[in-house]
């Protein structure tokens, strides 16, 4: 049988956008106009060369072993090889700490920034989030979240990969894909990028993987093909067009078609309590 998140009884939160997992650390870090948001120093970029060499080497195939992880739809990245060179963003639902280890293997040799919550890169895992790209968000200092959005909007059109979870945290193994927010669409309107969009799906996983991983599932992570922003549109009209159009493009990646669900995503609504109720899921069509 499937793995049933409901059986294995994963704490989701009755918000969608609402964390569970713990951060037990705080290490002090100030997050204010004078932080390196997008970090150029030559020191920071040696490190982060470092980190990524030790990823290649033994993250990224720890990865596809723990996971039993395939990659379907590579052949976007080549088909679109001209466009994502010029800088892009991608989206795709948060369901597993290592997932965006995963989404790092499958678009090398590029590498992402993402926007991170900020106790994330605060706790006791900061450091390795640093290093692979995490951006705190400044929820608390306006002009510092002005700067760190001037930050990453040069990140983007210099060429560079900004990867955004849109349904705000994690949870694991969850199947249906939670509302977005609209951020991904706020700077690829901004910047003039396209977002790349991505999917994990699951898979029935063996039962060394299950005792030894504890992982309930195999993982299947889909690539999509770019979506634009509406150029034509005013700024809301357009981010809301290119928030939806994301979402439903992961949806269906995951095997779930965004028009047949008993209970359709309500844009930016993260009090939808029905998304983890048993009734949910019998309006879901999934990939497994």
């Amino acid at each position: 049988m499937p793995f049933d998140p409901k059986v294995d009884k994963f704490p989701y939160p009755a918000e969608t956008d609402k964390h569970y997992l713990l951060v037990k650390k705080n290490n002090g870090n100030v997050y204010d106009k004078n932080y390196p948001y997008v970090d150029k120093s030559k020191k920071f970029l040696r490190k982060r060369g470092f980190f990524y060499f030790l990823c290649r080497l033994i993250v990224f195939p720890l990865v596809k072993i723990r996971f039993n992880m395939k990659i379907v739809g590579k052949e976007n990245l080549r088909k679109y090889k001209d466009v994502l060179d010029k800088g892009f963003l991608t989206v795709c639902n948060h369901v597993h700490m290592w997932d965006y280890l995963g989404i790092m293997r499958a678009l090398k040799p590029r590498r992402p920034n993402t926007l991170s919550w900020a106790p994330n890169i605060s706790g006791e895992n900061g450091f390795l989030i640093r290093m692979v790209g995490g951006i705190p968000i400044p929820t608390e200092d306006l002009r510092a979240e002005v700067i760190c959005f001037k930050e990453v909007l040069k990140l983007l059109e210099s060429g560079g990969w900004l990867h955004i979870y849109a349904e705000g945290s994690m949870w694991e193994f969850y199947q249906p894909i939670r509302p977005f927010k609209p951020g991904c669409a706020y700077f690829a309107i901004k910047a003039n990028k396209p977002i790349l969009p991505l999917a994990y799906s699951y898979r029935e996983n063996g039962w060394i993987r299950k005792k030894i991983f504890h992982s309930p599932a195999a993982m299947t992570l889909h690539i999509g093909e770019p979506i634009y922003p509406d150029q034509t549109l005013g700024f809301k009209e357009a981010e809301n067009k290119l928030t939806i159009e994301a979402h439903e493009a992961v949806c269906r990646l995951a095997g779930i078609d965004p028009k047949e669900n008993l209970y359709p995503p309500i844009f930016k609504d993260s009090k939808r309590v029905d998304y983890y109720t048993s009734e949910y899921g019998k309006g879901y069509k999934t990939s497994w």
